[in-house]
Order: C-alpha cells, then structure tokens, then sequence
C-alpha cells in the first residue's frame, strides 16, 4: 500500500520531558518502539481510516466513541537513539507523540476558519455536528496536550521551503532502495534542537531584513516560534515521507533543494539578484512536478 504523500517536521524531545516519571504507559510504549518513520504514515491512515468507518463515524482519529482519547494517543510514538542525531540532544531516549487526534483538532479548527462557508457546510452536514460542536471537542483535543504544541508538522505534496533553512546540507539521509514502492525509501535531515534554533532565527532575521513580511518570512518566524516550545535537548527530523513514492531515483539523488534554500540565504546576505533569481526558478520547477500531481489528484 502506498504511504500518504505527506512531507514531516518532527521534533522528538527527552524522556525528562514527559514528566518526573514518565507514565508507564509511554514507558511500555517505547521498550516496545513498534512505529518507525517509514510506517508511521500507514499508521496514520489506518487510524483515519477506522474513525470513519465507525458507526457513527468519529469526529477525530484515535477517539473513542464518547469524544475521549482513544488509548493510542498515549502509546502511537516514535523513538530516537541521541547516538543517531549529529550535535548535543539528550539525554536518550528522544521520544516524537504522533499526537494524531490533537493535530486532526487543529487542522479542523483551521478548516472551520479558513474554508467557503459552502463547502464547511456541507462537511459538517455529512459529518452531523454543528460548527459549535466541532469546535468545542477540537478544544478538548488541544486541551489534553501536554505542551501548548504538537510534536509533529505535516504538510501534503510538498515541503514548505523555509524548513530546508534548519538543517545542514551536507547531513541528508538517502535511501533509495529498490526504487520508489520501496517501504524503507528515505530522504530525510535530522538537527540539534540548538543548532535548528539557530539557523531559523538567522534566517528570520535576513528574511525579514530583505523581504519583510512575505510568506517565506512568516513560515520561518512561526517555525521558529514552534521549536520554542520543546526541551533544549530535543532533535528536530526533516522527512520528505511518502513524497519519496513520487520521485525517481536520479531526481531524488540530485535532490538540492536543502543546498539551494542555503544558497538563497547567502545570495539575499550579499545581494547577488541574480544568483537568487536561478535559485528560485530552479526550486519552483522541481516543485511543481509535485504540485501538478496534486492537481490532477
């Protein structure tokens, strides 16, 4: 089965960060480790996929019948070894919640606000909540975190440009395997909490200088004000996921897209127009191969 065609931003935070102890149930959760970043997308699905075809349907995945987290919610997490992760994170185990039905409550409260009044009518007809229901179980999902963020950003088709400004080029995890159908294909970075910190709040400070308040100036502002929100000793994963079904192997391989968003950095600290002008048309070509499919989808 495919993986959903959803590119990651992850952070996966230390043990200590769980709580003095941690419950035992994480603590099973992560001897257990069952979910790797090349399942966790199926995972995802399947949960979606099981709310609606409840009887009734769930208004969010991994809830329970009566809008209560499902049980998932405490044990669904991935883990990192610190040994994996170039600079200082620890202490070890880093631990990632996929934190799914507080991320669905998100992405609903966003639909709500942002969607035609038509279309969000017809949602929650379908769906037989009112919009005052909807946001009121979103609330409690949000409400159950333990932090005042999420774990995990995604984003369908594509991988916001201004995250390839948090980590280092010359660090990329390649994995082609046997070509795209390959449940182990990989191309993915992984950063230091300190080093990500960094790099986005000099990239928001040259972006801000240059651009002002565009959109690529926004992106990394709130990405950076994310990052605030977990433990010093943290490790942040860029993974394209299931975007690496879409690519063929010399593109992925020739894939410099982390190396370009670099050069475009340096090319607004000098000034060089030029040099920016490419950068980008090159970016934009080899996105919108992506961003066509998800037209024609």
């Amino acid at each position: 089965m495919l993986r959903p065609f959803v590119a990651y931003l992850r952070v996966y935070e230390p043990l200590s960060a769980f709580g003095e102890p941690p419950s035992d149930q994480l603590l099973k959760a992560i001897e257990a480790a069952q979910l790797t970043r090349t399942t966790v997308g199926e995972r995802e699905q399947r949960m979606w996929l099981k709310s609606q075809a409840a009887a009734p349907p769930r208004l969010l995945p991994a809830e329970l019948g009566n809008g209560r987290a499902a049980p998932s919610t405490t044990t669904d997490v991935l883990v990192l070894d610190p040994a994996d992760v170039p600079g200082e994170t620890g202490p070890g185990p880093l631990v990632c919640p996929l934190e799914l039905r507080a991320r669905s409550a998100a992405a609903l409260v966003s639909f709500l606000d942002d969607a035609h009044p038509a279309l969000r009518a017809a949602v929650l007809d379908a769906g037989g909540v009112t919009a005052e229901r909807a946001r009121s179980r979103s609330s409690s999902a949000l409400g159950d975190l333990d932090k005042a963020a999420v774990h995990v950003l995604s984003t369908t088709w594509t991988v916001p440009l201004p995250w390839f400004a948090l980590v280092d080029p010359e660090q990329r995890r390649l994995h082609t395997g046997t070509g795209p159908g390959d449940p182990d294909r990989e191309l993915s970075w992984r950063v230091a909490m300190g080093d990500a910190l960094t790099r986005a709040a000099e990239a928001r400070e040259l972006a801000e200088s240059t651009l002002g308040d565009s959109g690529p100036t926004r992106i990394i502002a709130e990405t950076e004000r994310w990052l605030t929100n977990f433990d010093p000793g943290s490790a942040v994963e860029l993974d394209y996921g299931g975007l690496v079904q879409l690519i063929a192997d010399p593109l992925l391989e020739s894939d410099s897209s982390a190396e370009d968003v670099h050069k475009i950095l340096e090319a607004l600290r000098t000034g060089n127009v030029e040099e920016l002008a490419e950068l980008f048309n090159n970016l934009r070509e080899y996105w919108s191969l992506l961003a066509s499919r998800e037209h024609f989808n």
